[in-house]
């Protein structure tokens, strides 16, 4: 049923380019007859019973593959890439000459959707008490050779792309969650990164070295957190194989000690909400909020100390790093006065530590709270960035992690920087020459930070299109909000209940991040993905 309250806000321009996004031709003729109300109105009526006749999802799709080509990001892959996938071989040579850890009580823990896996852990318990920590990661190279139809339409893109409606897959499906997906109960070929972690979480011995593994159990992050956390029973695919549920216990336990090491160092403590639709056939019902729990936190600590581990492997062998680099923050002078707000100082140059000290202490004095001063942080300490280190060479580190040395090499199926990380590695463990000149990691640096930005503009864009559904209904209503951007080019709020963000167009001057506010929903618009508020 049309909605009559949002059909008379609808007589706007930009509204009228939504609701006629799909009919130009209508708009035009439109125009030509006149800037008549009447007309308008009609325009926007049509327009209105269009949208409302199809599915959310089909919307939202075509929505994806505009903003996706408007990019520069290839929705599709090429008859080459498809051609290709049949001929594609790995060094059948490298199942004879690697270690075999099949025997090893590997699982996967990831989203219950997630098909593209590329990642396996186990513990060991040593005698002296440490545990060692085996991350097995999908060798994607072994499939995919440099330069390749295949590597090229991943380079383009650099990574997978998800969007609400519809995933763009780095690489072909037939790859990416099959032949190089760490599948339960599938032999596959990986890269491992073995970690000695001590008592006190931090790291003792490391090395990386090729293997073929095989997965004995495809779990999720919900059910895992829940178990651990006493909030229900061990799975199933956990209770069936023998000693598997001591192992993920055994990474959890480590993993609180990791955290706790690296917070220590002053890595940033941050809990931020995120709302994703629920579609009920086709069309969106709601919006969910994702928990973070101790399962996530298991896969995340894990992640991260291999991703440590590969940057300093590479050092050791006299080779270039490409690492993941997140430089002092932007707007220290801002997170100072927030800081201030809440009755902390902190020093005048950039410190994690002491950042660090802050968010404990309010996340401690108001949990509730917590994840909109998080939020906050995150926007003002900005984005991370690519760049290469030679040896010799000093990374500028990850401020958000207190990690000096950090490559991306845990998601190769999902991000082309891990890919290239492999290279190096392999080309490292088999002391052969670079596969990459220095032109070439630079320039990819380059590339692929300018791509995984657009990626994540493609699916800010497609998440606020679903969110102006979920909205379009409630223009009018007011709402809590935080302020999440301030700039010469806008400024954005995130309303509470739900989790959503969009920009203020009346009644933001004078407005920073960490603002508590009250708006009103003005405008919505689903193709351009706008949600418009004004300040009460």
């Amino acid at each position: 049923m049309v909605n009559f309250r949002a059909q008379i806000y609808l007589l706007t321009p930009r509204n009228l380019i939504h609701f006629t996004g799909f009919w130009p031709w209508i708009l035009n003729i439109g125009q030509k007859i006149g800037k008549m109300p009447l007309v308008y109105a009609f325009i926007v009526f049509l327009g209105m019973i269009q949208n409302e006749n199809r599915s959310h999802r089909s919307i939202l799709r075509e929505l994806a593959h505009k903003a996706m080509t408007s990019r520069g990001l290839l929705p599709d892959f090429s008859p080459g890439v498809l051609k290709e996938l049949d001929g594609l071989l790995p060094d059948s040579a490298a199942w004879k000459s690697i270690r075999d850890l099949r025997h090893l009580l590997w699982c996967s823990i990831d989203n219950n959707d997630s098909r593209d896996l590329d990642q396996l852990s186990v513990a060991e318990r040593l005698p002296d008490g440490a545990v060692r920590l085996l991350v097995a990661i999908a060798d994607v190279d072994a499939w995919v050779p440099k330069s390749s139809a295949t590597d090229d339409h991943a380079r383009q893109n650099t990574t997978s792309v998800y969007t609400t409606a519809e995933v763009f897959p780095m690489l072909p499906e037939k790859l990416s969650t099959d032949i190089t997906s760490l599948n339960y109960q599938c032999d596959r070929l990986a890269l491992v990164v073995e970690m000695i972690i001590a008592n006190d979480g931090s790291l003792k011995e490391s090395d990386v070295y090729r293997a073929t593994v095989r997965s004995q159990a495809k779990l999720d992050y919900g059910s895992v957190g829940a178990w651990i956390e006493g909030q229900a029973e061990i799975p199933a695919e956990i209770e069936r194989v023998a000693g598997l549920a001591r192992n993920i216990l055994m990474q959890d336990e480590v993993a609180r000690k990791m955290k706790k090491f690296r917070y220590e160092q002053g890595a940033l403590d941050f809990e931020t909400m995120e709302s994703l639709p629920v579609f009920d056939g086709d069309m969106i019902s709601g919006l969910r909020e994702v928990q973070r729990n101790r399962a996530r936190d298991i896969i995340e600590e894990l992640m991260i100390s291999a991703n440590e581990v590969t940057a300093g492997y590479l050092s050791e062998k006299a080779f270039p790093s490409f690492q993941r680099v997140v430089r002092n923050p932007k707007r220290w002078s801002r997170i100072c006065e927030i800081a201030a707000s809440h009755g902390h100082a902190l020093p005048v140059e950039p410190d994690s530590k002491a950042l660090q000290l802050f968010m404990a202490e309010a996340k401690k004095n108001d949990i509730r709270n917590f994840s909109d001063l998080s939020l906050s942080m995150i926007k003002l300490l900005g984005p991370g960035e690519y760049a290469v280190f030679f040896p010799g060479e000093k990374s500028s580190g990850h401020f958000g992690l207190a990690v000096r040395n950090y490559s991306h090499s845990t998601a190769p199926n999902r991000r082309y920087p891990d890919l290239v990380t492999h290279r190096l590695l392999k080309a490292a463990m088999a002391s052969k020459a670079l596969p990459y000149t220095r032109e070439e990691l630079d320039s990819l640096a380059m590339h692929c930070t300018q791509k995984e930005n657009d990626a994540k503009k493609v699916e800010r864009q497609v998440s606020k299109s679903a969110a102006a559904l979920v909205l379009q209904s409630r223009i009018g209503e007011q709402f809590d909000a935080i302020v999440t951007g301030a700039a010469d080019k806008g400024t954005w709020v995130r309303i509470m209940h739900p989790h959503i963000e969009g920009r203020i167009v009346n009644g933001h001057h004078g407005l920073d991040v960490g603002q508590r506010i009250r708006v009103e929903l003005i405008d919505t618009n689903v193709e351009m993905g706008y949600i418009d508020f004004c300040r009460v």
